[in-house]
């Protein structure tokens, strides 16, 4: 299968190239590098460098490279950001994929898998969630992406092709080769913050409000290892080419862990205490998100390897280092 990765040179992106490349098919990247890193795209690895809201740079790669499947991960992805500049999400996310999805119905792409976010539930009532749960986002983020999954699932059934919105929980952790990981200048994912803080490349760790309804008053998240995610797109392409339904499937472990847990675990892998500080709530966090993944481990032959917290940490603060490595020639 030839397979179109947009954002394929980002964090995640990356995983999926090498988890695509490592099951045998072939992969063209399409990516702005507005935030994703040239050298994370494999060598030999064809490149098509811009918008992936531009028609016609889409349309043309599509047909240039016999295009059958297309895994959309390009957008932005920070909430709180989000809240701020509410008008660049719904371009980024919604309207350029919305251009992506007309480019691939009329080109015929038959098999499309969309990077989803649990942020569509918003502040659920119960965990874990279901697919099934109210889709109520609470913020422009998980709003712009909960219109794309409209507007692909609407696209897909007016013509033809199978379709997966796959809704990321909290995602972690490095290629267990050291091949990829997270290399985003100022990201603000908890794991990848305490990793470089665990590293020395930052000063502290802020802990974004202590006062939720959770057991010992942080937010709680479900992870999952970047690694075994990327696995999943590569089983969702195998399931729509068997047949499969088109549908929405949550993408997590179904355990949840608080942010004073996260950061006990990375104090005790890296052997050493971090410097922690409390912070304001941020805009747009719920309490509480944890997956009910059933759907995805029965309907797919997909079997994590990577789970737990201790293992996805402990490849996040090896990629770190790989990176600190790099830096110092």
């Amino acid at each position: 299968m030839r397979i179109l990765v947009t954002g394929g040179a980002g964090y995640i992106g990356s995983h999926v190239v090498l988890a695509c490349l490592d099951a045998g098919h072939e992969v063209v990247v399409l990516d702005d590098f507005s935030t994703g890193r040239r050298e994370a795209i494999p060598k030999g690895v064809a490149l098509v460098e811009g918008d992936v809201g531009d028609p016609n740079l889409v349309a043309e790669a599509l047909g240039a490279h016999g295009i059958g499947a297309v895994i959309h991960m390009a957008g932005r992805v920070v909430v709180p950001e989000s809240v701020v500049v509410p008008l660049t999400y719904y371009q980024a996310n919604t309207a350029a994929s919305r251009s992506l999805i007309a480019a691939c119905v009329e080109a015929n792409v038959e098999r499309f898998v969309f990077s989803s976010t649990a942020a569509v539930y918003g502040a659920p009532k119960q965990n874990p969630i279901t697919e099934d749960a109210p889709l109520d986002p609470v913020n422009p983020y998980g709003r712009s992406k909960l219109m794309t999954e409209w507007i692909l699932a609407d696209a897909a059934a007016a013509h033809g092709f199978g379709c997966l919105a796959l809704r990321y929980f909290n995602v972690a952790g490095a290629d267990p080769e050291g091949r990829a990981g997270q290399s985003t200048p100022q990201a603000t994912h908890l794991i990848k913050v305490a990793s470089e803080a665990a590293v020395g490349l930052r000063d502290k760790v802020e802990i974004f409000g202590e006062d939720y309804d959770t057991p010992d008053g942080t937010g709680i998240r479900d992870y999952i290892h970047v690694s075994d995610l990327a696995a999943a797109h590569v089983a969702g392409l195998r399931y729509l080419a068997a047949g499969g339904q088109s549908r929405a499937m949550n993408c997590g472990y179904g355990r949840g862990y608080s942010v004073r847990e996260v950061l006990a675990t990375v104090e005790r892998v890296n052997g050493r205490p971090l410097n922690v500080v409390s912070a304001p709530r941020r805009l747009g966090d719920p309490p509480a998100l944890v997956a009910d993944s059933s759907r995805l481990q029965t309907e797919i032959e997909w079997t994590p390897k990577h789970a737990g917290l201790t293992a996805m940490i402990e490849s996040a603060i090896g990629w770190e280092k790989i990176l600190m490595r790099g830096r110092d020639g």
